[in-house]
């Protein structure tokens, strides 16, 4: 999907010069429109024609959604039964138990549509106003394409800038945001709670996801509140409400979004950390959120937890098993070392600042590896090799780092058939 939709907007046509945009250029906006991150080397609402932004919106829709969410949906206008390995192929991306719980992925993508177009509506009620029919209508359908999958492109220029003062258009974007069935919750928490009448019961997972992501909602907002003194230093026109929604915004965003309503040039040093935190920390597994994952920092809180109290990691009257643990040990050291290693590269090879560009260097790295797509302005400025680097941790991101480690280190399994004696070092 990444090299067709590099090579659709690379095409003449596609430009709205007329001219073919730099493979390079047309390839970093293709990974991030499939990885639904949003970071651009151009500016979408200004170098694409119309075509190029269908195009971008498709891609979004497609790495939104998920490749075999779609295999679903082209089998039932085809109706065609799927084959029972496509099925069982099917199940195990969407992580389902039987391949017969197909059936919710169908209920999933009605459900997919009918938000995005009850977005759209929503939306163009604030654009009809200022823009004409046809534009306000293409608006309208892209940015509830874009906030539903949680793809930070944008079609005003400075992402949602303008908007600042609109609660209404901040509050349909973080719903769609919110609501999005690939988007922050992600696929099994939806599949739970939608057939929450039939069962009258939440998965583990699913209660232990809205309980993290909750609490990391909280503490952000209040984080923010605090750094940005309720956003009074960025704008005096904005009244208390509008400054509230702004903050809102700010703590939903970073997750997996990358929508701005405020230039992040402008927030607070303290602001940058959270945001930063934020980004690294990411969504819920099973989502289009990279990066490490609500669960896996929730388990390891957990596990740092007992470790100093003397009991096991546990919730909701459950323990976790050693390999849920071991798993997000060896996520967070491999996320941590591969956004120093980025960050390493990046420093090495872009013209930066020494003080400044260091943060510029390390917010890009988190946002790319996180697929947020938020900037401090580094990205229209990247060479090629900078690209490279950032296309790689999109692609990265997207995937899954653990899914990325084990497709290499586990292409020739040799199982081991033995096993070295226990000894311990000393540590701390």
């Amino acid at each position: 999907m990444i090299i067709i939709g590099s090579i659709l907007l690379s095409l003449p046509f596609a430009d709205k010069a007329g001219q073919a945009t730099n493979y390079s250029d047309a390839l970093f906006t293709a990974t991030s429109a499939v990885c639904v991150t949003g970071l651009s080397t151009v500016t979408t609402a200004t170098h694409w024609s119309f075509f190029d932004q269908l195009i971008i919106m498709i891609l979004v829709e497609i790495g939104g959604l998920g490749f075999m969410t779609f295999a679903v949906m082209l089998s039932n206008f085809a109706h065609q039964r799927m084959t029972l390995g496509a099925r069982m192929l099917t199940g195990e991306a969407l992580n389902l138990n039987h391949p017969s719980q197909l059936r919710i992925v169908q209920l999933i993508i009605r459900l997919s549509l009918i938000i995005q177009l009850m977005g759209a509506v929503l939306l163009f009620i604030v654009l009809k106003p200022r823009l004409r029919i046809g534009k306000g209508i293409w608006y309208s359908i892209f940015h509830s394409v874009t906030a539903y999958c949680n793809a930070g492109f944008d079609l005003f220029g400075p992402s949602l800038e303008q908007f600042a003062n609109n609660p209404y258009f901040l509050t349909i974007i973080m719903l769609l945001i919110s609501a999005g069935s690939a988007g922050s919750f992600g696929f099994l928490v939806w599949r739970d709670l939608l057939t929450y009448h039939i069962h009258h019961k939440l998965s583990l997972h699913t209660r232990f996801a809205l309980t993290v992501g909750i609490i990391i909602l909280i503490l952000s907002i209040v984080g923010f509140l605090i750094s940005e003194q309720n956003l009074k230093q960025f704008d005096g026109s904005l009244n208390g409400v509008q400054r509230f929604f702004n903050t809102l915004f700010l703590a939903v965003t970073p997750r997996t979004a990358g929508f701005a309503s405020i230039p992040y040039t402008k927030i607070s040093a303290a602001g940058i950390v959270i945001t930063i935190i934020l980004m690294f920390i990411g969504g819920t597994p099973g989502s289009t959120a990279g990066s490490f994952k609500t669960s896996t920092i929730g388990i390891l809180f957990l596990q740092s937890i007992g470790t100093f109290t003397g009991k096991e990691a546990a919730f909701s009257h459950r323990r976790f098993t050693h390999n849920n643990i071991n798993r997000a040990l060896t996520l967070f050291c491999s996320a941590i070392l591969l956004i120093i290693f980025a960050t390493l590269l990046l420093t090495m090879s872009q013209p930066l600042s020494s003080h400044n560009g260091i943060v510029e260097a390390v917010f890009e790295a988190v946002s790319a590896f996180g697929t947020v797509g938020l900037t401090l302005g580094l990205t229209p400025h990247l060479n090629l090799f900078g690209k490279i680097i950032i296309i790689a941790l999109m692609f990265i991101g997207r995937v899954g780092i653990y899914t990325f480690m084990y497709s290499i280190f586990k292409s020739h399994p040799a199982k081991q058939s033995y096993r070295y004696p226990e000894e311990e070092i000393i540590i701390g």
